[in-house]
């Protein structure tokens, strides 16, 4: 079937789109000539939803600073079909691939034709341009990252830390699931002295906790907004007062308190901002590799390796080896871990090129952002029902594990001294013999002593 296209027409001449399409010229021209990645590294919809948000915001602010150019029908139109974009409803409508200009340009203007041409259908008549109206008192160069900030912020507040928070839930049930259960600890990979197993948990959940503090910590300068900057930070064609009223109009969208950025020469070309939330992401990976890594370690054997825990058995883990179980979780934890610390590579480097008066690399740093917080969301989200919430302690295992450690040889130092313990540790070791045997065959105590000091599960 033939597909049926209509003529839309921008500066450059005319352009044909679509016919069911509300794209117009310009969006047609950047889906022609940018065939990279299509279909797979599409805008990420968080930055079609925050376009939604502040091209409703910016009309909302216009109208109370222009009305005679903002109408109040015009308005309605806008924000009916923001809303429409807002909701999702238009992303087919939103074709542009993330490797485009680096300034977001066309990304910019398919948001403007899209709410154009759906809100002069609601309203029954050719209202709006996209634009005169649409993109009125805005350049490419603020709204894009404005949508950027708008979309970490949602995605930061709203996805990536509730998900860290059921996992500190999970951890912190286990702790108290756990508690007096006394196992060894390990240092280098190498025996160490005891820990309570509750105690080793607390340290993967304070990790965490830690984790929300340092995100928490880089949102209030993503929550500046570069909105009202226009071309190149001078605020050209935008009316006085127009930032602050339409970061005010973004807050009440979306209920967080968004502010406008105090120097928009900065907000334009710089973006050093979501490079250090994107770092607060980053040492959430490193966290979730060490964790996922421990649980894994923990879990091996089941009978040839250490096997102090049990995590879940979830599906078949080898195409030749029958009864074999392998710890997934633990490794798409492991391999999202790797995924951000590469986003946060690639993101560094295009922050680092912001030339003169823009930063020319905003939609790769806007897609390795979101794509880290929606991983990070997902993956932990994953492990925590899918391995964490199962984890139980193997206390029989433990405890053998624990009597069997040379080092608790460090609770003797008090009563024979550190190269004494050491000699005991050596030769246990050597002949394979207990502690016990060692110490009191070389004369450094008796028996009796022995048992009086040597209580390992006081040792934590």
């Amino acid at each position: 079937m033939k597909e049926e296209y209509r003529i839309e027409h921008d500066s450059m001449g005319e352009v044909k789109v679509p016919k069911d399409k509300y794209w117009g010229a310009q969006t047609e021209r950047s889906h022609e000539n940018f065939e990279i990645g299509v279909g797979i590294e599409t805008m990420p919809g968080e930055i079609i939803h925050a376009f939604g948000i502040l091209k409703k915001a910016a009309a909302m602010a216009n109208h109370k600073l222009k009305p005679e150019r903002m109408t109040s029908e015009k308005l309605d139109a806008i924000s009916k079909a923001a809303d429409e974009v807002i909701s999702g409803l238009l992303n087919e409508h939103f074709p542009l691939v993330v490797w485009q200009t680096g300034s977001g340009t066309q990304s910019n203007m398919n948001a403007n034709e899209v709410i154009a041409n759906r809100g002069n259908e609601i309203a029954g008549e050719k209202l709006l341009h996209p634009n005169d109206d649409v993109n009125m008192s805005q350049s490419s160069n603020d709204t894009f990252p404005t949508a950027m900030h708008i979309a970490a912020v949602l995605m930061c507040e709203d996805r990536v830390i509730p998900a860290v928070k059921k996992l500190i839930d999970t951890f912190l049930r286990l702790e108290e699931e756990n508690r007096g259960v006394v196992k060894s600890g390990r240092t280098h990979l190498q025996d160490a002295v005891p820990i309570a197993f509750s105690q080793e948990i607390s340290g993967w959940r304070t990790s965490l906790e830690r984790d929300v503090e340092l995100i928490r910590a880089s949102l209030p300068f993503l929550k500046e907004l570069a909105l009202g900057g226009t071309a190149v930070g001078t605020g050209l064609n935008a009316p006085a007062g127009f930032d602050a009223e339409v970061a005010k109009a973004v807050s009440d969208l979306t209920g967080k308190d968004f502010v406008t950025a105090p120097n928009k020469f900065h907000a334009l070309t710089s973006k050093d901002e979501i490079v250090c939330a994107h770092g607060a992401l980053k040492a959430l990976a490193a966290d979730m590799m060490k964790i996922a890594n421990d649980v894994r370690w923990l879990a091996s054997g089941p009978r040839l390796g250490l096997g102090e825990i049990r995590i879940p058995e979830n599906e078949p883990g080898s195409s030749i080896m029958p009864g074999k179980v392998n710890p997934t979780q633990c490794e798409q934890a492991t391999m999202v871990s790797i995924q951000v610390m590469g986003n946060d590579a690639a993101i560094g480097m295009a922050a680092s090129q912001g030339n003169f008066e823009l930063n020319v690399f905003m939609p790769v740093i806007a897609y390795n952002f979101l794509q880290s917080a929606r991983l990070l969301t997902e993956s932990i989200l994953s492990f925590d029902k899918n391995c964490a919430a199962g984890i139980t302690a193997d206390r029989e295992k433990m405890r053998g594990n624990l009597h069997n450690s040379l080092m608790l040889v460090t609770a003797l130092n008090p009563y024979i001294g550190y190269e004494n313990a050491a000699k005991t540790a050596k030769l246990a070791f050597k002949e394979n013999i207990s502690l016990r045997e060692s110490c009191i065959r070389q004369g450094f105590l008796t028996p009796e002593r022995f048992d009086e000091v040597f209580r390992p599960e006081e040792m934590i």
